[in-house]
Order: C-alpha cells, then sequence, then structure tokens
C-alpha cells in the first residue's frame, strides 16, 4: 500500500512544477478587486435608489391622506372659513349641519409639519394627526375658495437637504347643491 502511494505522489508532483508566479497572483487579485469594486458601487446605488423611493412613497401616502380628509369634509361643508391663510396663518374650519340638525365642524391646523383634524359632531370633540410632513410654504399647501369652488393643494415634503422629495396633490371640490 505504501509503495502504491509513492508511486501516485511521484507521478503527480513533476520536478518543474513550482506553482502560480508573482504576475498571476497580481492579476487574480486586481481582477477580484474590481470586481468587488464594482459590486460595492451599484451596491450603493441600489441603497440610494432605495431610500428615494421610499421617500417618494411617503410624502405621497401623506399627501393623499391629508387631500382625502380635507376633500371628505369640503364635500359635506356648508361654511367654509380660513382658508385664505390656510396652512401657515390660520385654521380651516369646515362646517355643516345634517338633516337631523346635528351641527359638525372640522378644523384643520398645521404644526412642525404636521396637519391635525379636529372634528366635533355635536358636544363630541376627537383630534387626530392626519398626514405629516405637510410643506406649509404658501405656494406648495393652499386652499382657494371661488365661485363656490373649492380648490385644496397639498404637498408633502419627505426627505433633507439635496435629497427633499416633494410631492403635490391637488382637488377641487364644488360646494353642496341647494345650499
Amino acid at each position: 500500500m505504501k509503495r502504491l502511494f509513492k508511486i501516485l505522489c511521484r507521478s503527480m508532483l513533476h520536478r518543474n512544477q513550482a506553482g502560480f508566479t508573482l504576475v498571476e497572483v497580481l492579476a487574480a487579485v486586481a481582477i477580484t478587486a474590481v470586481i468587488a469594486l464594482g459590486a460595492s458601487v451599484s451596491s450603493g446605488q441600489l441603497i440610494n435608489q432605495t431610500s428615494r423611493d421610499s421617500n417618494i412613497t411617503a410624502a405621497s401616502r401623506y399627501a393623499t391622506n391629508a387631500l382625502y380628509w380635507l376633500s371628505r369634509d369640503a364635500l359635506m361643508s356648508q361654511n367654509t372659513t380660513g382658508e385664505a391663510g390656510f396652512p401657515a396663518t390660520s385654521t380651516l374650519c369646515l362646517r355643516w349641519t345634517s338633516w337631523d340638525n346635528v351641527n359638525y365642524s372640522a378644523n384643520y391646523t398645521v404644526t412642525d409639519g404636521t396637519l391635525y383634524r379636529t372634528y366635533s359632531a355635536g358636544s363630541a370633540v376627537s383630534t387626530a394627526m392626519i398626514a405629516n410632513f405637510i410643506n406649509t410654504s404658501a405656494d406648495m399647501t393652499s386652499c382657494v375658495s371661488s365661485d363656490g369652488t373649492i380648490t385644496i393643494t397639498v404637498t408633502s415634503s419627505v426627505g433633507q437637504g439635496a435629497r427633499t422629495v416633494n410631492v403635490t396633490k391637488t382637488r377641487r371640490i364644488s360646494s353642496r347643491p341647494d345650499l
């Protein structure tokens, strides 16, 4: 058995075979480094794009939610006040009376970029946070009333610095008929 092992070992190892040269090893290391660099750069770009997509989704969700609640109450309202300065300087107040003479009101305020809705039905009052990251600049978020139509524009700004994503949604609401 030992003799067979010695014969196999001698036949597999040739005396002229010394291994890899330094140039071959350096070439292999360089190729591996280029592949690793490409993988890390593409991973970084993927992470940045994912973050941006996440910000767009969040901003869109906040603007849509704000517009939903504002539109819902604007469709019901019989009396609207505060739209001229909303959201920067005033509270938007939407009021209506139901068929059974219950008075309702929905007051919207923006504090530190968060939209709040204070809703009262008769004597019951509740306050809820509607959306975050609302941009209160007059050219970004506004409520304009003219000729029985309320135009609501809501902009949500998510992110920081150069990576800020703005999503703006607008809806026109006509007043209730026969009011």
